[in-house]
């Protein structure tokens, strides 16, 4: 099954490592530098131009990638839930 993050992306269900809501993780120290850190390794995928509000953390077994999403991380939820 493949989750819709945003317009021009989705996912495969099955390498969805965890949905994160933006405002909560950038208030820590570490959600900061993952954040960081993941920019610094072109991980990033940025798939909207506006406001984030939630990001992706995927792994396909070989590459691990953030998707940056303009949907919160509840509605992203409650997409996954509804593909079981």
């Amino acid at each position: 099954m493949y989750l819709r993050v945003e317009e021009n992306l989705v996912v495969n269900t099955r390498d969805i490592i965890g949905i994160f809501d933006m405002d909560n993780t950038t208030v820590s120290r570490l959600g900061r530098s993952f954040l960081a850190d993941s920019q610094k390794n072109g991980l990033i995928i940025n798939a909207t131009d506006d406001l984030p509000k939630s990001f992706v953390v995927t792994n396909d077994g070989k590459n691990t990638k953030v998707c940056i999403s303009s949907v919160s991380s509840k509605i992203l939820a409650k997409r996954g839930d509804s593909l079981k």
